[in-house]
């Protein structure tokens, strides 16, 4: 009887998590069709405003960049320019994530950064991917069952999306010293085409997909747009 009671709560656990992922998908997605409604001037007006309010922000908590880069205001514009970019569907043209770490020295510290950053860009990739899917059903391209058997999937398959990430773009870059012992903090913010990210979660699910049945897999191709 305490065994069934685990297992129930674990579902009810995988559930919860799952239900919090479509609603965060639905929010970013009507945020993102604002965004797409702007004309060229507005968006160009919202990333300087942006830019200009996270500058500010970072450069008053004692963040620098190293000699010889970009300032970090002119980092900051290419990043949110890449951020606000999106396809038909609303899938972004790059996803992004971002990481800090500390190290005795600025290299430990920025190799740890971005090691953690890729780790959340598999994150980012999971929700972006859930909202595609949530979006078939919501358009009854897709039936519920069968999105949420691709979204559990999606989501438990962390681990090989972060393992199969290749190259990504290094957008942002900064640093600063921790008074107390001199060590080193960096925050990294970097890219990854949207392309690769479909493709890369597509292998990574396949082979527990197609052991689910239903035709699953060739509903995820569907999704990410691979029976084009």
């Amino acid at each position: 009887m305490k065994k069934i009671m685990m297992v129930a709560m674990a579902l009810i656990v995988a559930s919860s998590a799952c239900f919090a992922d479509v609603e965060e998908a639905k929010e970013i997605r009507k945020e993102r069709k604002e965004i797409a409604k702007m004309t060229r001037s507005e968006l160009n007006e919202k990333v300087s405003n942006t830019t200009k309010k996270e500058a500010k922000r970072l450069a008053k908590e004692g963040w620098v960049v190293s000699p010889g880069t970009l300032p970090l205001d002119r980092q900051l514009e290419r990043c949110y320019q890449m951020q606000y970019e999106f396809d038909a569907d609303m899938f972004p043209k790059y996803i992004m994530a971002e990481a800090q770490s500390i190290g005795q020295n600025y290299d430990a510290a920025k190799t740890s950064a971005l090691s953690l950053a890729i780790t959340n860009l598999a994150g980012q990739i999971q929700t972006e991917v859930t909202a595609l899917v949530e979006n078939t059903v919501a358009n009854k391209q897709l039936e519920a069952e069968q999105a949420a058997s691709i979204v559990e999937t999606v989501q438990s398959s962390k681990n090989l999306i972060s393992q199969s990430i290749g190259r990504t773009i290094p957008v942002m870059e900064c640093y600063r010293e921790i008074k107390s012992n001199k060590n080193k903090e960096v925050l990294v913010r970097i890219a990854y085409n949207a392309e690769m990210a479909k493709s890369i979660t597509r292998q990574a699910v396949k082979e527990e997909l197609e052991k689910k049945g239903q035709g699953l897999h060739e509903q995820l191709d569907k999704v990410l747009g691979f029976d084009k």
